[in-house]
Order: C-alpha cells, then structure tokens, then sequence
C-alpha cells in the first residue's frame, strides 16, 4: 500500500475502521464532500494539523498515511511520547508574570482567540483525546501564560487569570491521566494561585478539586479529603449569602464527589455515603447531568462515582449493579471520557469478581468509544495486564487484540 497517493490510504483506514464518509466526516468536523475530496486526491492534505487529526480519528500513526512505517517508541510514556510531557513540564516552568519587571512584556494572542482554544481544549479532553492533547498543550500554555503577563494590571486582567486557571487545569488533568501526578498536582496548584488573582471562587473550586485527584494519585487520600471537604464547605448552597446557581451547586456536587472518592481509598465507607448523599442531593437540585465549569455533573456522574467508590471499597457487587441500572439514555449523553472511565471502573469490577470476560468485554468498549482512556492511562495497563496472568489459557481474542495493541505483555 506504500505506493498509494494519502487519500486513498485515509480512505483504506476508514473503511477498515468500519466508518462511513459521513460518520468520519463529523469526527472531523470537516463535511462528507471534503472527505471524498481527500479519498479522491481532489484536494490535498498540506497541513500536518489536519494530518495529525485524521490518524487520531482512524487510530493509526501518522506515518502509516504518509506510507511509512511508524516509528516504535519503546520510550514511550503511557501511549505519550515523553518528549511531549517534557515540553509540558517546560512550559509550566515558566515564570512569565515576574520576568515582566525586567523584559519586555511579550506577545500575546488576543482574549477572545484564547477563549475559542481554550474550549476546545477542555472539549479535547473530556472526548479523551490525550495525545493530542499532549501535543497542544505546550503552545497553549504559553500563550496563556504571556496572555497573563500582558494583561496584568489592566481591565482585562481577570479575564487573563481565569483563562490561564483553565489551561492549568486542563494540564493538570491529562497529566493526572498519563500518571504524571507529581506535574499533576504542580499544575492544580497553579491554577488554584491564578483563580483566586481571577476572583471566582467557582474556577477556585474546580482547581481544588484537581489538586485532590492529585493528591490521590500521590497515595495521599486523607490531604485530598480534606481540601475537597474543605472548599466544598465553603461553597456549600446558602453559604456567604451568595445565590444558589447551577454553577455553584455542580462546584460544590464535584467536591463532595471527589471527596467520595479519596474517602473509599482510605476505607472510610461511612464517609463516603455522606458525601455521595449530599452529592446527589445537589444533582437533584441541578437536574441533568450539566456541564456547568466542565463538571459533567449530575445525577448520572454520581451513580458512576458511587460505582467507582464501591470498586475502591471493595464492594465490586454494588459497581456492576450500579452499572446495571444506570439510565441507557442519560448515560449516552455523557461525554466519551466520562463514560470510558466509567467502563474502566467496571472493568475492575468483574475482574475482582473473577468475571474476566465481562471485564475484557468492558475494556473493549471503552476503547472503542474513547481510545486513549485506555492505551494512555497507567490503570489500564494494569488491568490488562491482571486480565492475561489470569486467564486460563488464551485469553479472548478481543482482550488480547487490545494487549498487543496496548503493547501489554506478561
């Protein structure tokens, strides 16, 4: 297939993926007359943006459309190159905002365009798209960061901070996801700092709750109770005469949530139904699952923390009962990475039932919807791994498809 022109390997790939012109057209954003341009050679491919999201969508590596063999990163970080984790921790690094004292202030991309690349950041992430992510995020976080230092001392300046708060939380998140909690927590950390320059508390809230998932990553759940406990007290409805919005009670939902969660790592059950009541009393108020400040919180996200919070208990009955009845429809209208992660949890479920076909079946299907979930996240791995050292004899083909392509061995 080397000596095909690319359109027509893009065209191979999509069929082999089994996606219409249409259905690949709309992960693309772009419409089915300039996909059957591109399959066509009507139109070329000249930029390598468009490049990169075409193998994202189809899950091969660029170089395969370009008729070359990829390159076998056996450095790789987590399904992440690490040369892209270095060029983020190089970039939170960056102390622009006390260099301005003595440099000139930088340039900087208008507040308005850094509103646009920030949520589609936040949208890159919550359809769990990783790696690509990955690559974005140095650029972004520099020009957040300069957009900061510009703005200081101006009307705008608020506007600056809450953005750059977001872009820090944005890293912090994926960081959390590629096991890189250390930077994780460095980078929640920021943007609580920059939040509080922003003056809303909500963003501050958001960023706390980062900081928790952390700190759990760190293996310190006891710290990441508290500070979720902590600002979700302070946030809590009628508190400080401050009016009872959406906004605040999804905040304050996604604390207890988080909360919940470095409870059931500690052991603490009892903790962990309190916070998950008071939890579900605020999606009541809020109604649907609602994506208020990127929380996706509702009353379909507590029932998934309260499946993950049982795994983490131990209780792998309660997960997959709570799988079981969970509302088909509600839970379709989460975003992919929500529901992959959801999946994950009750992949360990089964597999601490012994159920390992049903566990296998739930990694399948989070990597369908939401690849990277799986091929990026330490987690994975390791169930993975737990599913083949436990099978008897070959494992389903579907599980040990997933290994190899996961690159997964025992």
């Amino acid at each position: 297939m080397d000596e095909l022109p690319i359109g027509r390997r893009v065209a191979y790939w999509r069929s082999r993926r089994k996606l219409s012109q249409q259905v690949f057209a709309d992960r693309l954003g772009k419409s089915k007359s300039w996909v059957d341009k591109v399959e066509r050679g009507v139109r070329r491919l000249d930029k390598l943006s468009v490049v990169y999201e075409i193998a994202d969508v189809l899950q091969v590596d660029v170089q395969v459309l370009h008729g070359r063999e990829p390159e076998r990163r056996t450095d790789s970080v987590n399904g992440v190159d690490p040369a892209e984790v270095e060029e983020i921790r190089a970039a939170l690094e960056r102390y622009d905002q006390l260099s301005m004292f003595l440099r000139t202030p930088p340039e900087a991309p208008r507040l308005a365009d850094m509103r646009k690349a920030v949520g589609h950041a936040w949208l890159t992430f919550q359809h769990a798209k990783y790696d690509r992510l990955a690559r974005s995020l140095p650029k972004l976080l520099r020009e957040a960061q300069a957009a900061d230092a510009v703005c200081a001392g101006t009307g705008e300046d608020d506007h600056a901070a809450h953005l750059l708060s977001q872009v820090y939380q944005i890293s912090s998140s994926v960081l959390r996801k590629l096991g890189e909690y250390e930077l994780a927590w460095l980078a929640a950390d920021r943007a609580i700092t920059v939040a509080d320059r922003a003056g809303d508390p909500l963003l501050a809230g958001t960023a706390t709750f980062r900081a928790g998932n952390a700190l759990l990553g760190l293996d310190r759940p006891r710290a990441a109770l508290e500070i979720n406990i902590d600002i979700a007290t302070r946030l809590a409805p009628g508190g400080g005469g401050e009016p009872t919005t959406p906004q605040r009670l999804s905040v304050y939902g996604t604390l207890l949530l988080e909360g919940a969660m470095a409870a059931a790592r500690s052991g603490d059950g009892a903790t962990v139904r309190d916070l998950l009541r008071g939890a579900q009393d605020a999606a009541k108020r809020v109604g649907e699952d609602e994506n208020h400040y990127w929380t996706c919180f509702g009353p379909t996200n507590v029932e998934l923390h309260r499946a993950a919070a049982a795994v983490e208990l131990g209780d792998a009955a309660l997960a997959v009962e709570i799988h079981d009845s969970l509302d088909p429809v509600a839970f379709a209208a989460l975003l992919p990475e929500r529901r992959a992660n959801h999946y994950l949890d009750v992949a360990r479920g089964y597999a601490h039932l012994g159920k390992l076909d049903k566990a296998g079946e739930m990694l399948v299907e989070a990597d369908r919807l939401a690849p990277s979930e799986i091929r990026c996240r330490p987690l994975a791995h390791e169930v993975v791994t737990d599913l083949l050292r436990r099978a008897r004899g070959t494992p389903p083909s579907a599980v040990a498809e997933l290994a190899e392509q996961m690159g997964v061995t025992v």
